[in-house]
Parts: C-alpha cells; sequence; structure tokens
C-alpha cells in the first residue's frame, strides 16, 4: 500500500522543490521561492496531466513572471497610488511605473522572497508550512508581520491553502496565491472551452488602470453571470466594455454569503477533470491570462492567449477605499486566518 510522502530536489542555484504525493498518485509540487505552487500532476485515463501553469526553476521565474503560482502579499491586487489611511495616519508604499498604483503588494515583494519551510506528514496529508517575517516597514507598509502559509495535499484530492499572519503595528494585509489553471495539460491550448461556475451574482467594476471604481455590479445580463456553468468564451468573445477594457477577465467577484460549496469550478473542455474551490474569503479575482505577444515561453511552448485562469481567493480590492468592500486592517491584538481548498475530480 502507497503512503503519502514528500521529497525534496534543488529548483535553481538558491531554491527548493517540495514534491508532496498522496496515495492516489496525485503530485502538487511547491517551492520556497515565493511559496509558490509550481506543478499540480493528476493522474487521469489518457495518462498524467499538469493542471496549473509554472516554469522549471526560480531563474526562470524572475526572468519571465514572479507572479505565477506565488503567495501574493501584504495586498493582493491594486492599491491606488500605494496611498492609504489606518488610524488617521497616512502611509504611502512603493508603486510600480504602470499607472503609478501598488500592484500585489509593489514591486518585489512576497513573490519574490525565498521563504522558509517546514515539511510534515500525519493523517490529515503531506503538509509543507512557508514562513517569512516582513520587516516593519518593508515597501511602504507598517509593522513587523509574521506570515504563513501552509499547503496541504491529502488523499481526497484536495490542495488547501491555510495562511496565518501576526503583526506588530496595525497595517494592512489581504494575501491570495495567483494559481493559473489549464485543466488540458497543455499550455498551447486556450482556456476558451473550459467551463466556469461561480456562486457570485455581482462583481466588481474596474476602471481604465484596472483598479475599483467603487460600483459593485450585479452580473444578471452581462458575461459576467457564470451562476451556471459557461464556457469562458462567453467572457472572452463579449462586446461588453468592461470585457473588452481588460481582454478577457480581471475582476473581483463578489461571493453569495449564502452559497453552497464548492463556490467555484472549473472544468476541462471534455469534463474529465474539475477543480472545485472553496474558501473562508469573501471574493476571488479572476484573471484570464490576456498576455498576448508577452505571453511567455513555458515548458519549451509558448503560452497561449488565454492560457490560463486564476481563482485567487482575497477581500475585494478597494477595501480600503470604499465602504462595504471589506475590512484589510489588521490589528496587533488580531491573528489573521483564511484557508481556501481546490478539489480535483478526475478521471
Amino acid at each position: 500500500m502507497e503512503k503519502l510522502k514528500i521529497s525534496q530536489q534543488s529548483f535553481g542555484e538558491k531554491a527548493g522543490l517540495f514534491i508532496l504525493e498522496n496515495d492516489n498518485g496525485y503530485k502538487l509540487e511547491v517551492t520556497d521561492f515565493g511559496a509558490r505552487v509550481v506543478n499540480f500532476k493528476v493522474p487521469t485515463k489518457n495518462g498524467e496531466k499538469n493542471i496549473v501553469l509554472g516554469f522549471d526553476s526560480a531563474e526562470e521565474y524572475l526572468e519571465k513572471d514572479t507572479y505565477i503560482g506565488a503567495t501574493i502579499g501584504r495586498v493582493a491586487g491594486r492599491i491606488s497610488k500605494g496611498f492609504f489611511t489606518i488610524d488617521g495616519t497616512n502611509y504611502q508604499v512603493e508603486t510600480q511605473p504602470e499607472h503609478g498604483n501598488t500592484l500585489h503588494g509593489g514591486p518585489h515583494s512576497f513573490e519574490e522572497v525565498y521563504w522558509a519551510a517546514e515539511t510534515a506528514i500525519d493523517e490529515q496529508g503531506v503538509h509543507v508550512t512557508f514562513s517569512y517575517t516582513s520587516p516593519d516597514g518593508e515597501k511602504g507598509f507598517p509593522g513587523e508581520l509574521a506570515v504563513s502559509v501552509t499547503y496541504t495535499l491529502n488523499n481526497a484530492n484536495e490542495w488547501r491553502l491555510n495562511y496565518q499572519a501576526k503583526t506588530t503595528k496595525a497595517t494592512l494585509f489581504n494575501p491570495t496565491n495567483h494559481v493559473y489553471f489549464n485543466l488540458t495539460g497543455d499550455v498551447t491550448q486556450a482556456t476558451d472551452t473550459h467551463k466556469l461556475q461561480v456562486a457570485a451574482d455581482k462583481f466588481v467594476v474596474v476602471g481604465d488602470d484596472t483598479t475599483a471604481t467603487g460600483e459593485i455590479r450585479s452580473v444578471a445580463g452581462t458575461p459576467f453571470d457564470f451562476q451556471k456553468a459557461q464556457e469562458m468564451t462567453q467572457a472572452y468573445a463579449a462586446d461588453y466594455q468592461q470585457n473588452v477594457l481588460v481582454g478577457g477577465l480581471d475582476h473581483p467577484f463578489v461571493l453569495s454569503a449564502d452559497a453552497k460549496a464548492p463556490q467555484a469550478t472549473i472544468s476541462s473542455p471534455d469534463d474529465s477533470i474539475k477543480v472545485e474551490m472553496t474558501t473562508t474569503e469573501p471574493s476571488v479575482v479572476i484573471f484570464t491570462a490576456q498576455f498576448g505577444e508577452k505571453a511567455p515561453i513555458m515548458r519549451g511552448e509558448k503560452l497561449a492567449q488565454h492560457g490560463g485562469i486564476t481563482l485567487e481567493t482575497q477581500v475585494m480590492p478597494g477595501a480600503i477605499e470604499f465602504e462595504g468592500f471589506g475590512d484589510i486592517v489588521l490589528q496587533p491584538t488580531e491573528t489573521f486566518t483564511s484557508e481556501t481548498v481546490y478539489k480535483v475530480i478526475a478521471e
């Protein structure tokens, strides 16, 4: 009888790769560089398929795209002009040149850190816990922030993500994982005929610079209505201002409070693989890899336009600006916890 197991190998000059394997032959491969998922290999009747996007070394991520698969923080999404106020104190954090906003915590953030790693195996599954302490003032954010993210693979074929954090001063914290799914296992295949279902009757409207405008709009009558499973072409081919603006999807979906698990499902074109997402977070940002000619070479092939779909669970971007968008202020008296589960069902 097979056992849950974990092994380790190098992943470039400084990084390590941790290979988590369950009794069913599922393999979740993660690295301490950016506390990221690199591969998720799923056995099927047609052979093993790698259902997430990734590269072959830490150096390749640095060269091509450091967000893919990474833990994102301190704050996922965009902070308009990098400015915010906590308890009457104003803060200016680092911004990226494009549009002058702060994206994913600012340049060279959690996604480029080499995290400490600890492994464990128990009856709940096989685990890797990555930890990092972000110094007070890093990128301009207040408070020393101690963060951990635990990746678990279990025999229910679930990849479980558990976050925990403590701060020494009131700060902002809204992490996510920037996983991209392509359930064909072929990066040259677009996700046009993947099917998406999301338990969300509202989405957040974005402006020209893709920051939240403050409007939360009903999905009814729009290409954002995935309350019943629809092919992704609904979003890609739509002549609707919000889709045309970004070339697909790059939007927060507001998860219905009364939604039963799972809150989102992605299905492969032939329905042979499904990923079911369940989260404690109130929204999921869906981005559809519209990189165009800038799409990277991945595993020897050029990534297709719309070659991946993210399910980035988090509090809605815009939470520090707009009432009703949620609260991402973490106080020193609090411990932040969050869980997201991706369950794979494969034939």
